[in-house]
């Protein structure tokens, strides 16, 4: 007994989620995460995309001194705010200092200040008499105001050690801005008449007589833009969560004490009754304890077919009661409820998903320090040599100007903002560059089965009339009949009876049998074409087993029917009246009858299909063989939740595959957010679009392959502009060092390559869908189309 006394109790670990600030990079995340972990007891995953930490820490650690560390790395922290608070005051939805409002004020004032600066620079005839403080007057606010993002984040990489791309922008940008005055107002650069000749020609100089405002101006507008649309794809990160949780009532009209009382949905205990009427949104998870009906559970279960419940099924919040009123007995409220469950599960894929990280930073941690190298030795060599300060001063800074990013600033954002334009042309959004890097190498499709390979609607798909028969009479008064009811498969049923065979009459003692079917009286005119138009028929639409009860049995055809379609997954309702069974009418989500053409341009394109669906694996088969996908366990994966779905997703990943995901539901959004990829039906959810990575805006799966492809094309022009806006500053590097580099032949070098990458990304307008995809009319286009 002694010895169990003496045995501690280990504490579980406290987890925390901390909103950070000031990150600029995915280095920057790292070097938090890092920092972080090296307290005791903690375990941190820092995401730059949604700009959190998720930490797991001893409670002796404390959370002020999580935000300490982090605070300590150079970045701010603090706890997000209570769900009510946080609606309340918008700050986490639609924070006071918008990063991606201030960016772009940030860009409009700078390009507006810079546009003339350049102008003047390149084009002597503009070059009026002192025009060179003009520029400095223009310049100056956008080096300092407008470059201040960069000159912050250069500190904070300096403090630790670090250099980034940030580190070079400011410093070329910082250097050419001082070299500039120190020429203005020291050197020969601000006499009345100076000029800028157009000349290419390498020579060697003091300097003093060359301003840089245009390549300072130049270099912080044209990074900033690119920063601008990587801020505002980054901000849509944590929208799948809210738009999530939006989904949940809002209110619930609660029973007590005999009475309904209306109580917000946080007010909700477990234990509570609550009252659904037809067409509201449950809840909250729990019980029924009164009441029948069907319950639409597509959005959060992926099942096509509506689920008949009774007292004592258990039902999900935010489905939809699509028939009785029911009473249900709360069972999990909060952050215990299955929707809650599924925005943790889309949380947690964010948080695991490997970062694409941008090429330009990768190459600027070899590049960086490389450059301020050179310009440190261009320097001292020129000192040695005996050169004059001047000299080895105009050698340092052109080596720092000439290596600063113009063309890199352009390279990113001009491909994306062509490619993308082009994308919204053909249905095709693409929310940011760095989803494009996986898209070379996906391997493998996963495509949920409804809303995506299928409508996501119940659809009449046949009509079996017994011998003698009209089917037109039969569909037309079962959907009479069935368009009373609000059962979904009803009003498939009531739909195509109203396009088929013109509008339905209205019918007398109309009765729902629980679990069993349908009944009513309709007017003989409602078929006057097989009876003509005599009494009325009280007709029976459901189960076999509820015509049994009226003594009408279904002949051996109507009986192969209802077979057959079984097999198939399909839902069949048998049709009598009169004392006799008459028909069988089928009803099933529709395959769209694109499907299997898009099916086959996935595997032109190099990837395995693999079918995923919550529907049983009847349905799923069926599906399968329709649409052209292998059959077989690890390519069509029938009855999975949506917890499931992101295991065969992650499982996929296990295997060492390169996965998209296509779906359009909320029980896809995890999937879709633990996927490599991720591209939602824009026919779909909120929920879903937001945690993908592509949205194509039409619902038809062919545009799949058309985003896979532009999304390609548009990855290889970003890498071919990069390395062109490096390769002309490689190239002048050697020249600069030498103290060779004419400021305009510098000039003309950089507007060269700012040229090429801008024309390279143009072509992007040419890229044109697949013929079969344009021959079908499904993709209209408003721009180029060759």
């Amino acid at each position: 007994m002694s010895a169990l006394n003496d045995v501690t109790p280990t504490r579980p670990d406290s987890q925390v989620e901390l909103v950070i600030g000031g990150m600029t990079c995915a280095s920057c995340a790292n070097r938090i995460e890092r920092k972080l972990n090296k307290l005791d007891g903690v375990t941190a995953t820092v995401n730059y995309a949604t700009e959190k930490a998720k930490v797991s820490y001893q409670p002796a650690v404390g959370t002020d001194a999580l935000i300490d560390a982090v605070e300590q790395a150079g970045y701010t922290a603090r706890l997000p705010k209570p769900p009510a608070a946080a609606e309340a005051s918008g700050d986490d939805a639609h924070p006071a200092d918008d990063p991606v409002r201030d960016l772009r004020n940030r860009v409009i004032v700078s390009a507006v200040l810079s546009i003339p600066v350049i102008a003047m620079a390149m084009i002597p005839a503009l070059q009026f008499t002192y025009w060179q403080w003009l520029s400095l007057a223009l310049a100056a606010p956008v080096i300092i105001w407008g470059g201040w993002p960069f000159h912050k984040a250069a500190w904070t990489n300096l403090r630790h050690g670090a250099a980034t791309m940030d580190t070079l922008v400011s410093m070329g940008t910082t250097a050419a801005l001082l070299w500039s005055l120190y020429a203005l107002f020291f050197g020969t650069a601000g006499e009345p008449g100076m000029v800028h000749p157009f000349e290419l020609t390498i020579a060697r100089g003091d300097g003093t007589g060359n301003i840089y405002l245009e390549v300072g101006a130049g270099v912080i507008t044209f990074i900033l833009l690119g920063r601008y649309f990587e801020a505002r794809s980054k901000r849509r990160a944590g929208a799948a969560l809210r738009a999530l949780l939006e989904l949940g009532a809002k209110e619930v009209s609660v029973l007590r004490d005999g009475h309904e009382q209306l109580i917000g949905i946080d007010q909700l205990a477990v234990g509570d009754r609550f009252v659904v009427r037809p067409g509201e949104k449950i809840a909250t998870d729990g019980r029924i304890v009164e009441g029948s009906s069907a319950v639409d559970a597509s959005m959060v279960t992926g099942e096509s077919v509506p689920v008949e419940v009774a007292p004592g099924d258990t039902v999900i919040g935010a489905t939809v009661n699509a028939g009785g009123r029911l009473v249900v007995e709360a069972t999990r409220v909060g952050a215990d409820t299955q929707l809650a469950q599924m925005a943790q599960l889309v949380e947690d894929a964010q948080n695991g998903k490997a970062q694409a990280q941008r090429l330009a930073d990768r190459i600027s941690g070899i590049f960086v320090p490389i450059v301020i190298a050179l310009a440190f030795a261009a320097f001292g060599f020129w000192i040695g040599a005996g050169g004059s300060a001047a000299a080895a001063f105009t050698a340092a800074v052109a080596v720092l100007i000439v290596a600063c990013p113009c063309a890199l600033g352009l390279a990113t954002p001009t491909a994306l903002l062509v490619g993308t334009g082009r994308g919204a042309q053909l249905g095709i959004l693409i929310k940011g560059p760095e989803v494009l890097e996986t898209t070379r190498k996906v391997d493998t499709v996963v495509l949920d089965k409804t809303g995506t390979v299928t409508t996501g609607q119940m659809t009449l798909v046949d009509v079996i009339a017994a011998g003698g028969e009209n089917p037109d009479t039969v569909l037309h008064l079962a959907g009479a009949l069935e368009h009373a009811s609000e059962h979904p498969i009803a009003k498939a049923i009531a739909s195509a009876a109203t396009e088929r065979t013109g509008p339905l009459p209205a019918v007398r003692d109309f009765t729902n049998i629980e679990g069993l079917g349908v009944q009513g009286t309709v007017p003989a005119g409602a078929d006057s074409d097989a009876t003509g138009g005599a009494g009325e028929h009280i007709v029976l639409v459901g189960r076999p087993r509820l015509l049994a009860e009226w003594s009408q049995q279904l002949p051996p055809e109507l009986e192969a029917a209802l077979t057959s379609a079984s097999e198939q997954g399909q839902t069949a309702v048998a049709v009598g009246w009169d004392g006799k069974a008459r028909g069988v009418l089928v009803v099933a989500d529709a395959i769209k009858p694109t499907s299997a053409q898009a099916i086959r341009q996935l595997r032109e394109l190099g990837l395995t299909p693999v079918l995923l669906t919550g529907d049983n694996a009847t349905v799923a088969a069926a599906v399968a063989e329709s649409v052209g996908i292998d059959p077989g366990p690890e390519t069509v994966i029938a009855e999975v939740l949506p917890a499931d779905k992101v295991n065969v997703v992650t499982r996929l990943q296990a295997q060492g595959r390169v996965v998209a995901m296509v779906g359009d539901g909320v029980n896809d959004a995890a999937a879709l957010a633990q996927a490599d990829l991720g591209l939602a039906m824009g026919t779909g959810t909120d929920v879903a679009i937001e945690a993908s990575d592509l949205t194509l805006v039409r619902g038809d799966l062919r545009a799949a392959a058309d985003a896979i492809r532009l999304s390609r094309r548009t990855l290889a022009t970003i890498k071919g502009n990069l390395f062109w806006a490096f390769a002309y500053n490689v190239a002048a590097l050697p020249l600069a060092v030498a103290g060779l580099l004419n400021p305009m032949l510098a000039g003309a070098a950089m507007a060269f390559s700012s040229v090429f990458v801008v024309s390279n990304s143009l072509r992007l307008r040419n890229f044109k869908p697949l013929a079969d995809n344009r021959d079908a009319g499904t993709i209209t286009t408003t721009g180029p189309t060759s």
